[in-house]
């Protein structure tokens, strides 16, 4: 399927959500991931800021239970057409941004460029780690410009069950998969 066709397929699935199955999902996603990948206090996480009118997965969980473990985070802010990465703490003042997400105030690139994990946002994942996102390709930008050791993982509220065919030379893919049942890999036994 093409990712357009995706894109508007999934988009319609995440909105046919209620806020409470989203949120009860968001748990589960957020309970895989810690049970499979196991952070540890000083490691570093770049996560999403969701955006809500799209019904994204509540990463806002995924951020209080890293700063309660002593996790380092970073958020993404766009800034002048550049996606930039704000390490937050509890204290972090944040603004609505034009595109509804909740962002740190701050403009400061924290220059960081290894993550541990760098948790993904995407509309669609096939079986093979290829992501469907909103089309502008800020992610692959930021993933081309970080360490290759980052660990680049999709959460979404559904598993693959369908290619994707129009994937691009730019495109790239992710290493992981978490849904509210399961984590894939994608590095075909070769971690």
């Amino acid at each position: 399927m093409l990712k357009a066709e995706l894109r508007k397929k999934y988009m319609q699935k995440r909105k046919a959500l209620s806020v409470d199955e989203a949120f009860l999902l968001s748990k589960e996603i957020l309970n895989n991931f810690l049970n499979y990948f196991k952070p540890e206090k000083g490691q570093k996480v770049h996560v999403f800021l969701p955006i809500k009118k799209f019904s994204e997965i509540d990463t806002q969980l995924f951020i209080d239970a890293f700063l309660e473990k002593g996790i380092r985070v970073f958020v993404p802010k766009v800034v002048a057409d550049d996606l930039i990465s704000v390490e937050i703490t509890e204290d972090t003042a944040f603004e609505t941004s034009i595109w509804g997400i909740s962002e740190p105030f701050s403009n400061e690139d924290s220059g960081e460029l290894h993550f541990d994990f760098v948790i993904t946002p995407l509309l669609y994942c096939d079986d093979k780690g290829n992501r469907v996102g909103y089309g502008k390709g800020f992610y692959d930008v930021f993933f081309q410009s970080i360490s290759a050791a980052s660990k680049k993982i999709g959460a979404n509220y559904f598993s693959p069950d369908e290619s994707i065919d129009d994937v691009w030379e730019n495109d790239m893919p992710l290493n992981y998969l978490v849904t509210p049942t399961e984590v894939l890999s994608f590095f075909n036994g070769a971690e």
